[in-house]
């Protein structure tokens, strides 16, 4: 029985190191994926049979001969399957449809103010399905649905126990799972951006994402693992005092970063938001160009503080990762001038994913839970 069992788990190793060797490759041949797994060609080929009868892969064209048969090109199917994201915030709620590699194949934003309600709950649903069904896809593609939200998750992610921008504390919040008629997954806003930002990538493989959207957040990924601290409140970077005394934070205490280097803190400072801040920025505004001279001072003490706690890249995401390319030389100038160990600030990136980073990476809890049972 043990024989057995051992045969069985060796059979489903072979298959899922074969599947995923093609995932990360454009187009590979049966004799590549045998030579580079270092598996026999039969073995490979009966794996490949049963890859492609479940519609997982397929042939995709022929290779240039190198003296005899063309070898074909074996794909991974990117659409075989699909997940959902969801992203819940105070005033918005955005829906992503993403494939086996991340990208986004349909995606749309609903502006609703959260609300510890049934009704709000049976919206959710309702919205979901919704927008599963004008999507246009095999729903039996669909994994599941990974829900981001604002604040801090109970051990088991299953209960928000504390979220200060949905007004929720002591685990009051409501079940966002139960209209949804698929597979959910909870995950923290920030944390689920960060792992979308080192989804698929090698070179990096430990970074702190600092969010910078209208509350200071962030996560830490080491090995390419989120670390969620004992308490399941790591990076809250948005509460690091960065100023004895000074301006009062949202929480009460005072001379937190959020009280800085919020998004809220440049969107306040015009009628019409952070696109608007960020135009009349670029048009020379007074007004703006102080405002945005004082946060970078901020933000770079902050950058350097969280790289002389971490040793490894910061990236800057959030609402302002989407504003911020054009200027992260200045701010790395500005962190370097505080760096005891380093002339530059290369190690600070700005974010790959500047639309919808929460749900991208809510959804890919799914994608990856796939990726590694298949």
């Amino acid at each position: 029985m043990y024989e057995k069992t051992n045969n069985m788990e060796v059979k489903r190793i072979n298959r899922n190191r074969i599947f995923r060797l093609i995932y990360q490759n454009e187009k590979l041949s049966m004799h590549e994926i045998a030579s580079c797994l270092g598996m026999s060609l039969p073995t490979v080929g009966q794996n490949l049979k049963n890859l492609q009868s479940e519609g997982l892969i397929t042939e995709n064209g022929v290779f240039e001969s190198t003296g005899g048969r063309k070898a074909r090109a074996i794909s991974c199917i990117k659409d075989a399957k699909l997940a959902v994201g969801l992203d819940i915030t105070n005033n918005h709620l955005s829906l992503v449809l993403v494939d086996l590699s991340g990208e986004i194949v349909k995606s749309t934003r609903v502006s609703k103010i959260f609300e510890n309600s049934q009704d709000y709950i049976k919206e959710i649903g309702e919205l979901v399905s919704g927008f599963i069904e004008i999507s246009n896809i095999d729903k039996s593609k669909v994994l599941g649905v990974g829900i981001a939200v604002p604040g801090i998750l109970s051990d088991d992610k299953q209960t928000v126990v504390y979220s200060h921008a949905l007004g929720l504390a002591d685990r009051n919040g409501p079940d966002f799972t139960k209209n949804i008629s698929y597979p959910c997954v909870l995950s923290n806003d920030a944390d689920a951006a960060g792992l979308a930002e080192l989804w698929n990538t090698e070179a990096v493989k430990n970074a702190v994402y600092l969010s910078l959207s209208n509350t200071v957040g962030g996560s830490i990924l080491l090995d390419n693992r989120l670390y969620p601290g004992d308490n399941q409140r790591s990076s809250e970077f948005g509460h690091m005092t960065i100023e004895l005394n000074g301006r009062t934070c949202y929480c009460g205490k005072r001379g937190c970063l959020d009280a800085y280097c919020s998004a809220s803190v440049l969107s306040n400072g015009t009628d019409e938001g952070l696109s608007d801040f960020f135009d009349l920025l670029k048009k020379g505004g007074k007004k703006q160009e102080e405002m945005w001279k004082e946060y970078l001072s901020y933000l770079a003490v902050a950058v350097n503080n969280l790289r002389m706690l971490f040793d490894c890249d910061v990236i800057l995401g959030g609402y302002i990762g989407a504003y911020i390319e054009e200027y992260v030389v200045e701010l790395r100038l500005l962190a370097a001038e505080s760096n005891t160990f380093e002339p530059d600030g290369s190690y600070l990136k700005v974010c790959r994913n500047k639309r919808e980073a929460a749900a991208v990476g809510a959804a890919l809890l799914h994608i990856e839970r796939f990726l590694s049972q298949v």
